[in-house]
């Protein structure tokens, strides 16, 4: 998983990004660790978006730190340090690290969907096709019953893992069942996220009617830990 934090008082300005490491518990190093305690690299992400947290979380093996890019290098060293040592804590990092690699093509986004139908359906929703798709404009996801075919809208992909997954539930969720009834939202109980996603997208659609789309990036921590900046 990944994490995120508030930066507390004493925090600095700020440098450019670059790879680091990180160790255990303990003095707050001179330096920027290159890797974690177990060897894993560690990439310091700054963020002219991310004001007021920290973030950190796996990435494809990599633990990532994502801090503000006004940060000091030695707000950076406490922040990395900190973030670092509540990953250790978290464990299991090869989990984390593999699972949550973004399905960017249509068969990496395929494979994800019969993933999730079996951690969050039993493996009962078997679509014939999963694919991105760029003709969508009014709906995040589509599904076709009687086909057993998934569209997501690109538009998706730079959003959080978190808010594709509930897109992708949501498609896969109507193989079973086509409306919107009590039983199609029993489904979609057992993901944890299922409202967290559902009010993360209203706001992008709010924000996109009033004509302040969001960008690119969302600087959103894919499930790990994130901590506001003043946190002790």
């Amino acid at each position: 998983m990944s994490g995120a934090v508030t930066p507390g008082a004493g925090s600095g300005r700020a440098g450019n990004s670059g790879r680091v490491g990180s160790g255990g518990s303990g003095a707050v190093p001179a330096a920027t660790p290159l890797t974690t305690a177990d060897g894993a690299p560690v990439l310091v992400r700054r963020s002219a978006r991310r004001r007021r947290t920290v973030a950190a979380f796996w990435e494809d093996g990599t633990a990532v730190v994502a801090i503000p890019a006004s940060f000091s290098r030695a707000q950076e060293r406490e922040w990395v340090h900190r973030m670092l040592e509540k990953l250790r804590r978290q464990g299991d990092r090869g989990a984390r690290g593999s699972s949550r690699r973004r399905p960017r093509s249509d068969a990496d986004l395929a494979a994800h969907a019969a993933e999730l139908s079996a951690k969050y359906l039993g493996g009962r929703a078997v679509p014939s096709s999963v694919r991105w798709v760029t003709n969508q404009n009014s709906r995040w996801g589509s599904a076709t019953p009687s086909e057993g075919t998934i569209r997501l809208s690109a538009k998706l992909q730079p959003m959080p893992q978190w808010v594709i997954d509930y897109v992708l539930l949501h498609e896969l969720a109507h193989l079973l069942v086509a409306g919107h009834d009590a039983a199609f939202w029993r489904l979609l109980a057992a993901y944890p996220e299922t409202e967290r996603a559902k009010a993360f997208l209203d706001g992008v659609s709010f924000a996109t009617s009033r004509g302040l789309a969001p960008g690119a990036g969302y600087d959103e921590a894919p499930d790990g830990t994130e901590i506001p900046a003043g946190s002790p």
